[in-house]
């Protein structure tokens, strides 16, 4: 079975997740925004192997450790799409002008697109593009157990923002209607900030998107 671990992470409290096949104990990290040794400390404390790095965006609070940790540990990068690379070229002056640690620089072992699978042990999660947010934004499918690891594309009652560079608010309402909610009513999602919900209650009562 696919188990996870959500960890608030940076002073933005990124939701940081810490995926792993309970068959194997081979872990992957989403979204490594900083706070590594805290990181590490919960992929110890759970006795898992570490081996790859997920990403949805490139923002700095989702992928400003990302360098850092592929570097310590040697581990694969993989995510987002190409369409954020201009976001992962730029980190080094989001982490200057947001007040985090210099971010290292970094390539994406492996570029996603839509339609794309992700393993880690026995388990196969399915990858969706879903650009608004950024440009280069995904999301991963756990349909075994119902879940969705989604980024900032949406929120407990709200949506991510699209006034950054390339965003685009249209595109983000068709990525939700059109690439999340077909993932079905009950899928629980785990959003880049704030509490879990589901699409189905998000449908019913998200301002942004209510009856969509």
């Amino acid at each position: 079975m696919l188990k996870y671990l959500t960890v608030p992470v940076t002073p933005f409290q990124q939701n940081c997740s810490i995926v792993w096949c309970d068959a194997t104990q081979q872990a992957a990290v989403i979204d490594p925004g900083g706070d590594l040794n805290r990181l590490l400390g919960e992929v110890g404390r759970l006795g898992l192997h570490l081996e790859k790095i997920w990403l949805t965006h490139a923002h700095i609070d989702h992928a400003g450790g990302t360098g850092e940790l592929a570097e310590r540990l040697q581990l694969p990068i993989v995510g987002p799409h190409p369409g954020d690379q201009f976001w992962i070229d730029g980190l080094p002056q989001q982490s200057a002008m947001f007040g985090f640690p210099p971010a290292k620089h970094f390539t994406p072992t492996r570029w996603l697109h839509d339609g794309d699978t992700v393993q880690i042990g026995n388990e196969t999660l399915q990858v969706r593009h879903c650009p608004g947010h950024t440009p280069g934004h995904v999301v991963f499918h756990a349909p075994q157990i119902e879940r969705a690891f989604v980024g900032d594309v949406l929120f407990a009652g709200s949506i991510g923002r699209t006034d950054f560079p390339q965003g685009n608010h249209q595109q983000l309402i068709d990525s939700i209607t059109q690439r999340l909610w077909p993932m079905g009513d009950a899928t629980v999602f785990i959003p880049g900030h704030g509490p879990e919900s589901s699409f189905g209650r998000e449908r019913r009562s998200n301002p942004y998107v209510q009856g969509t």
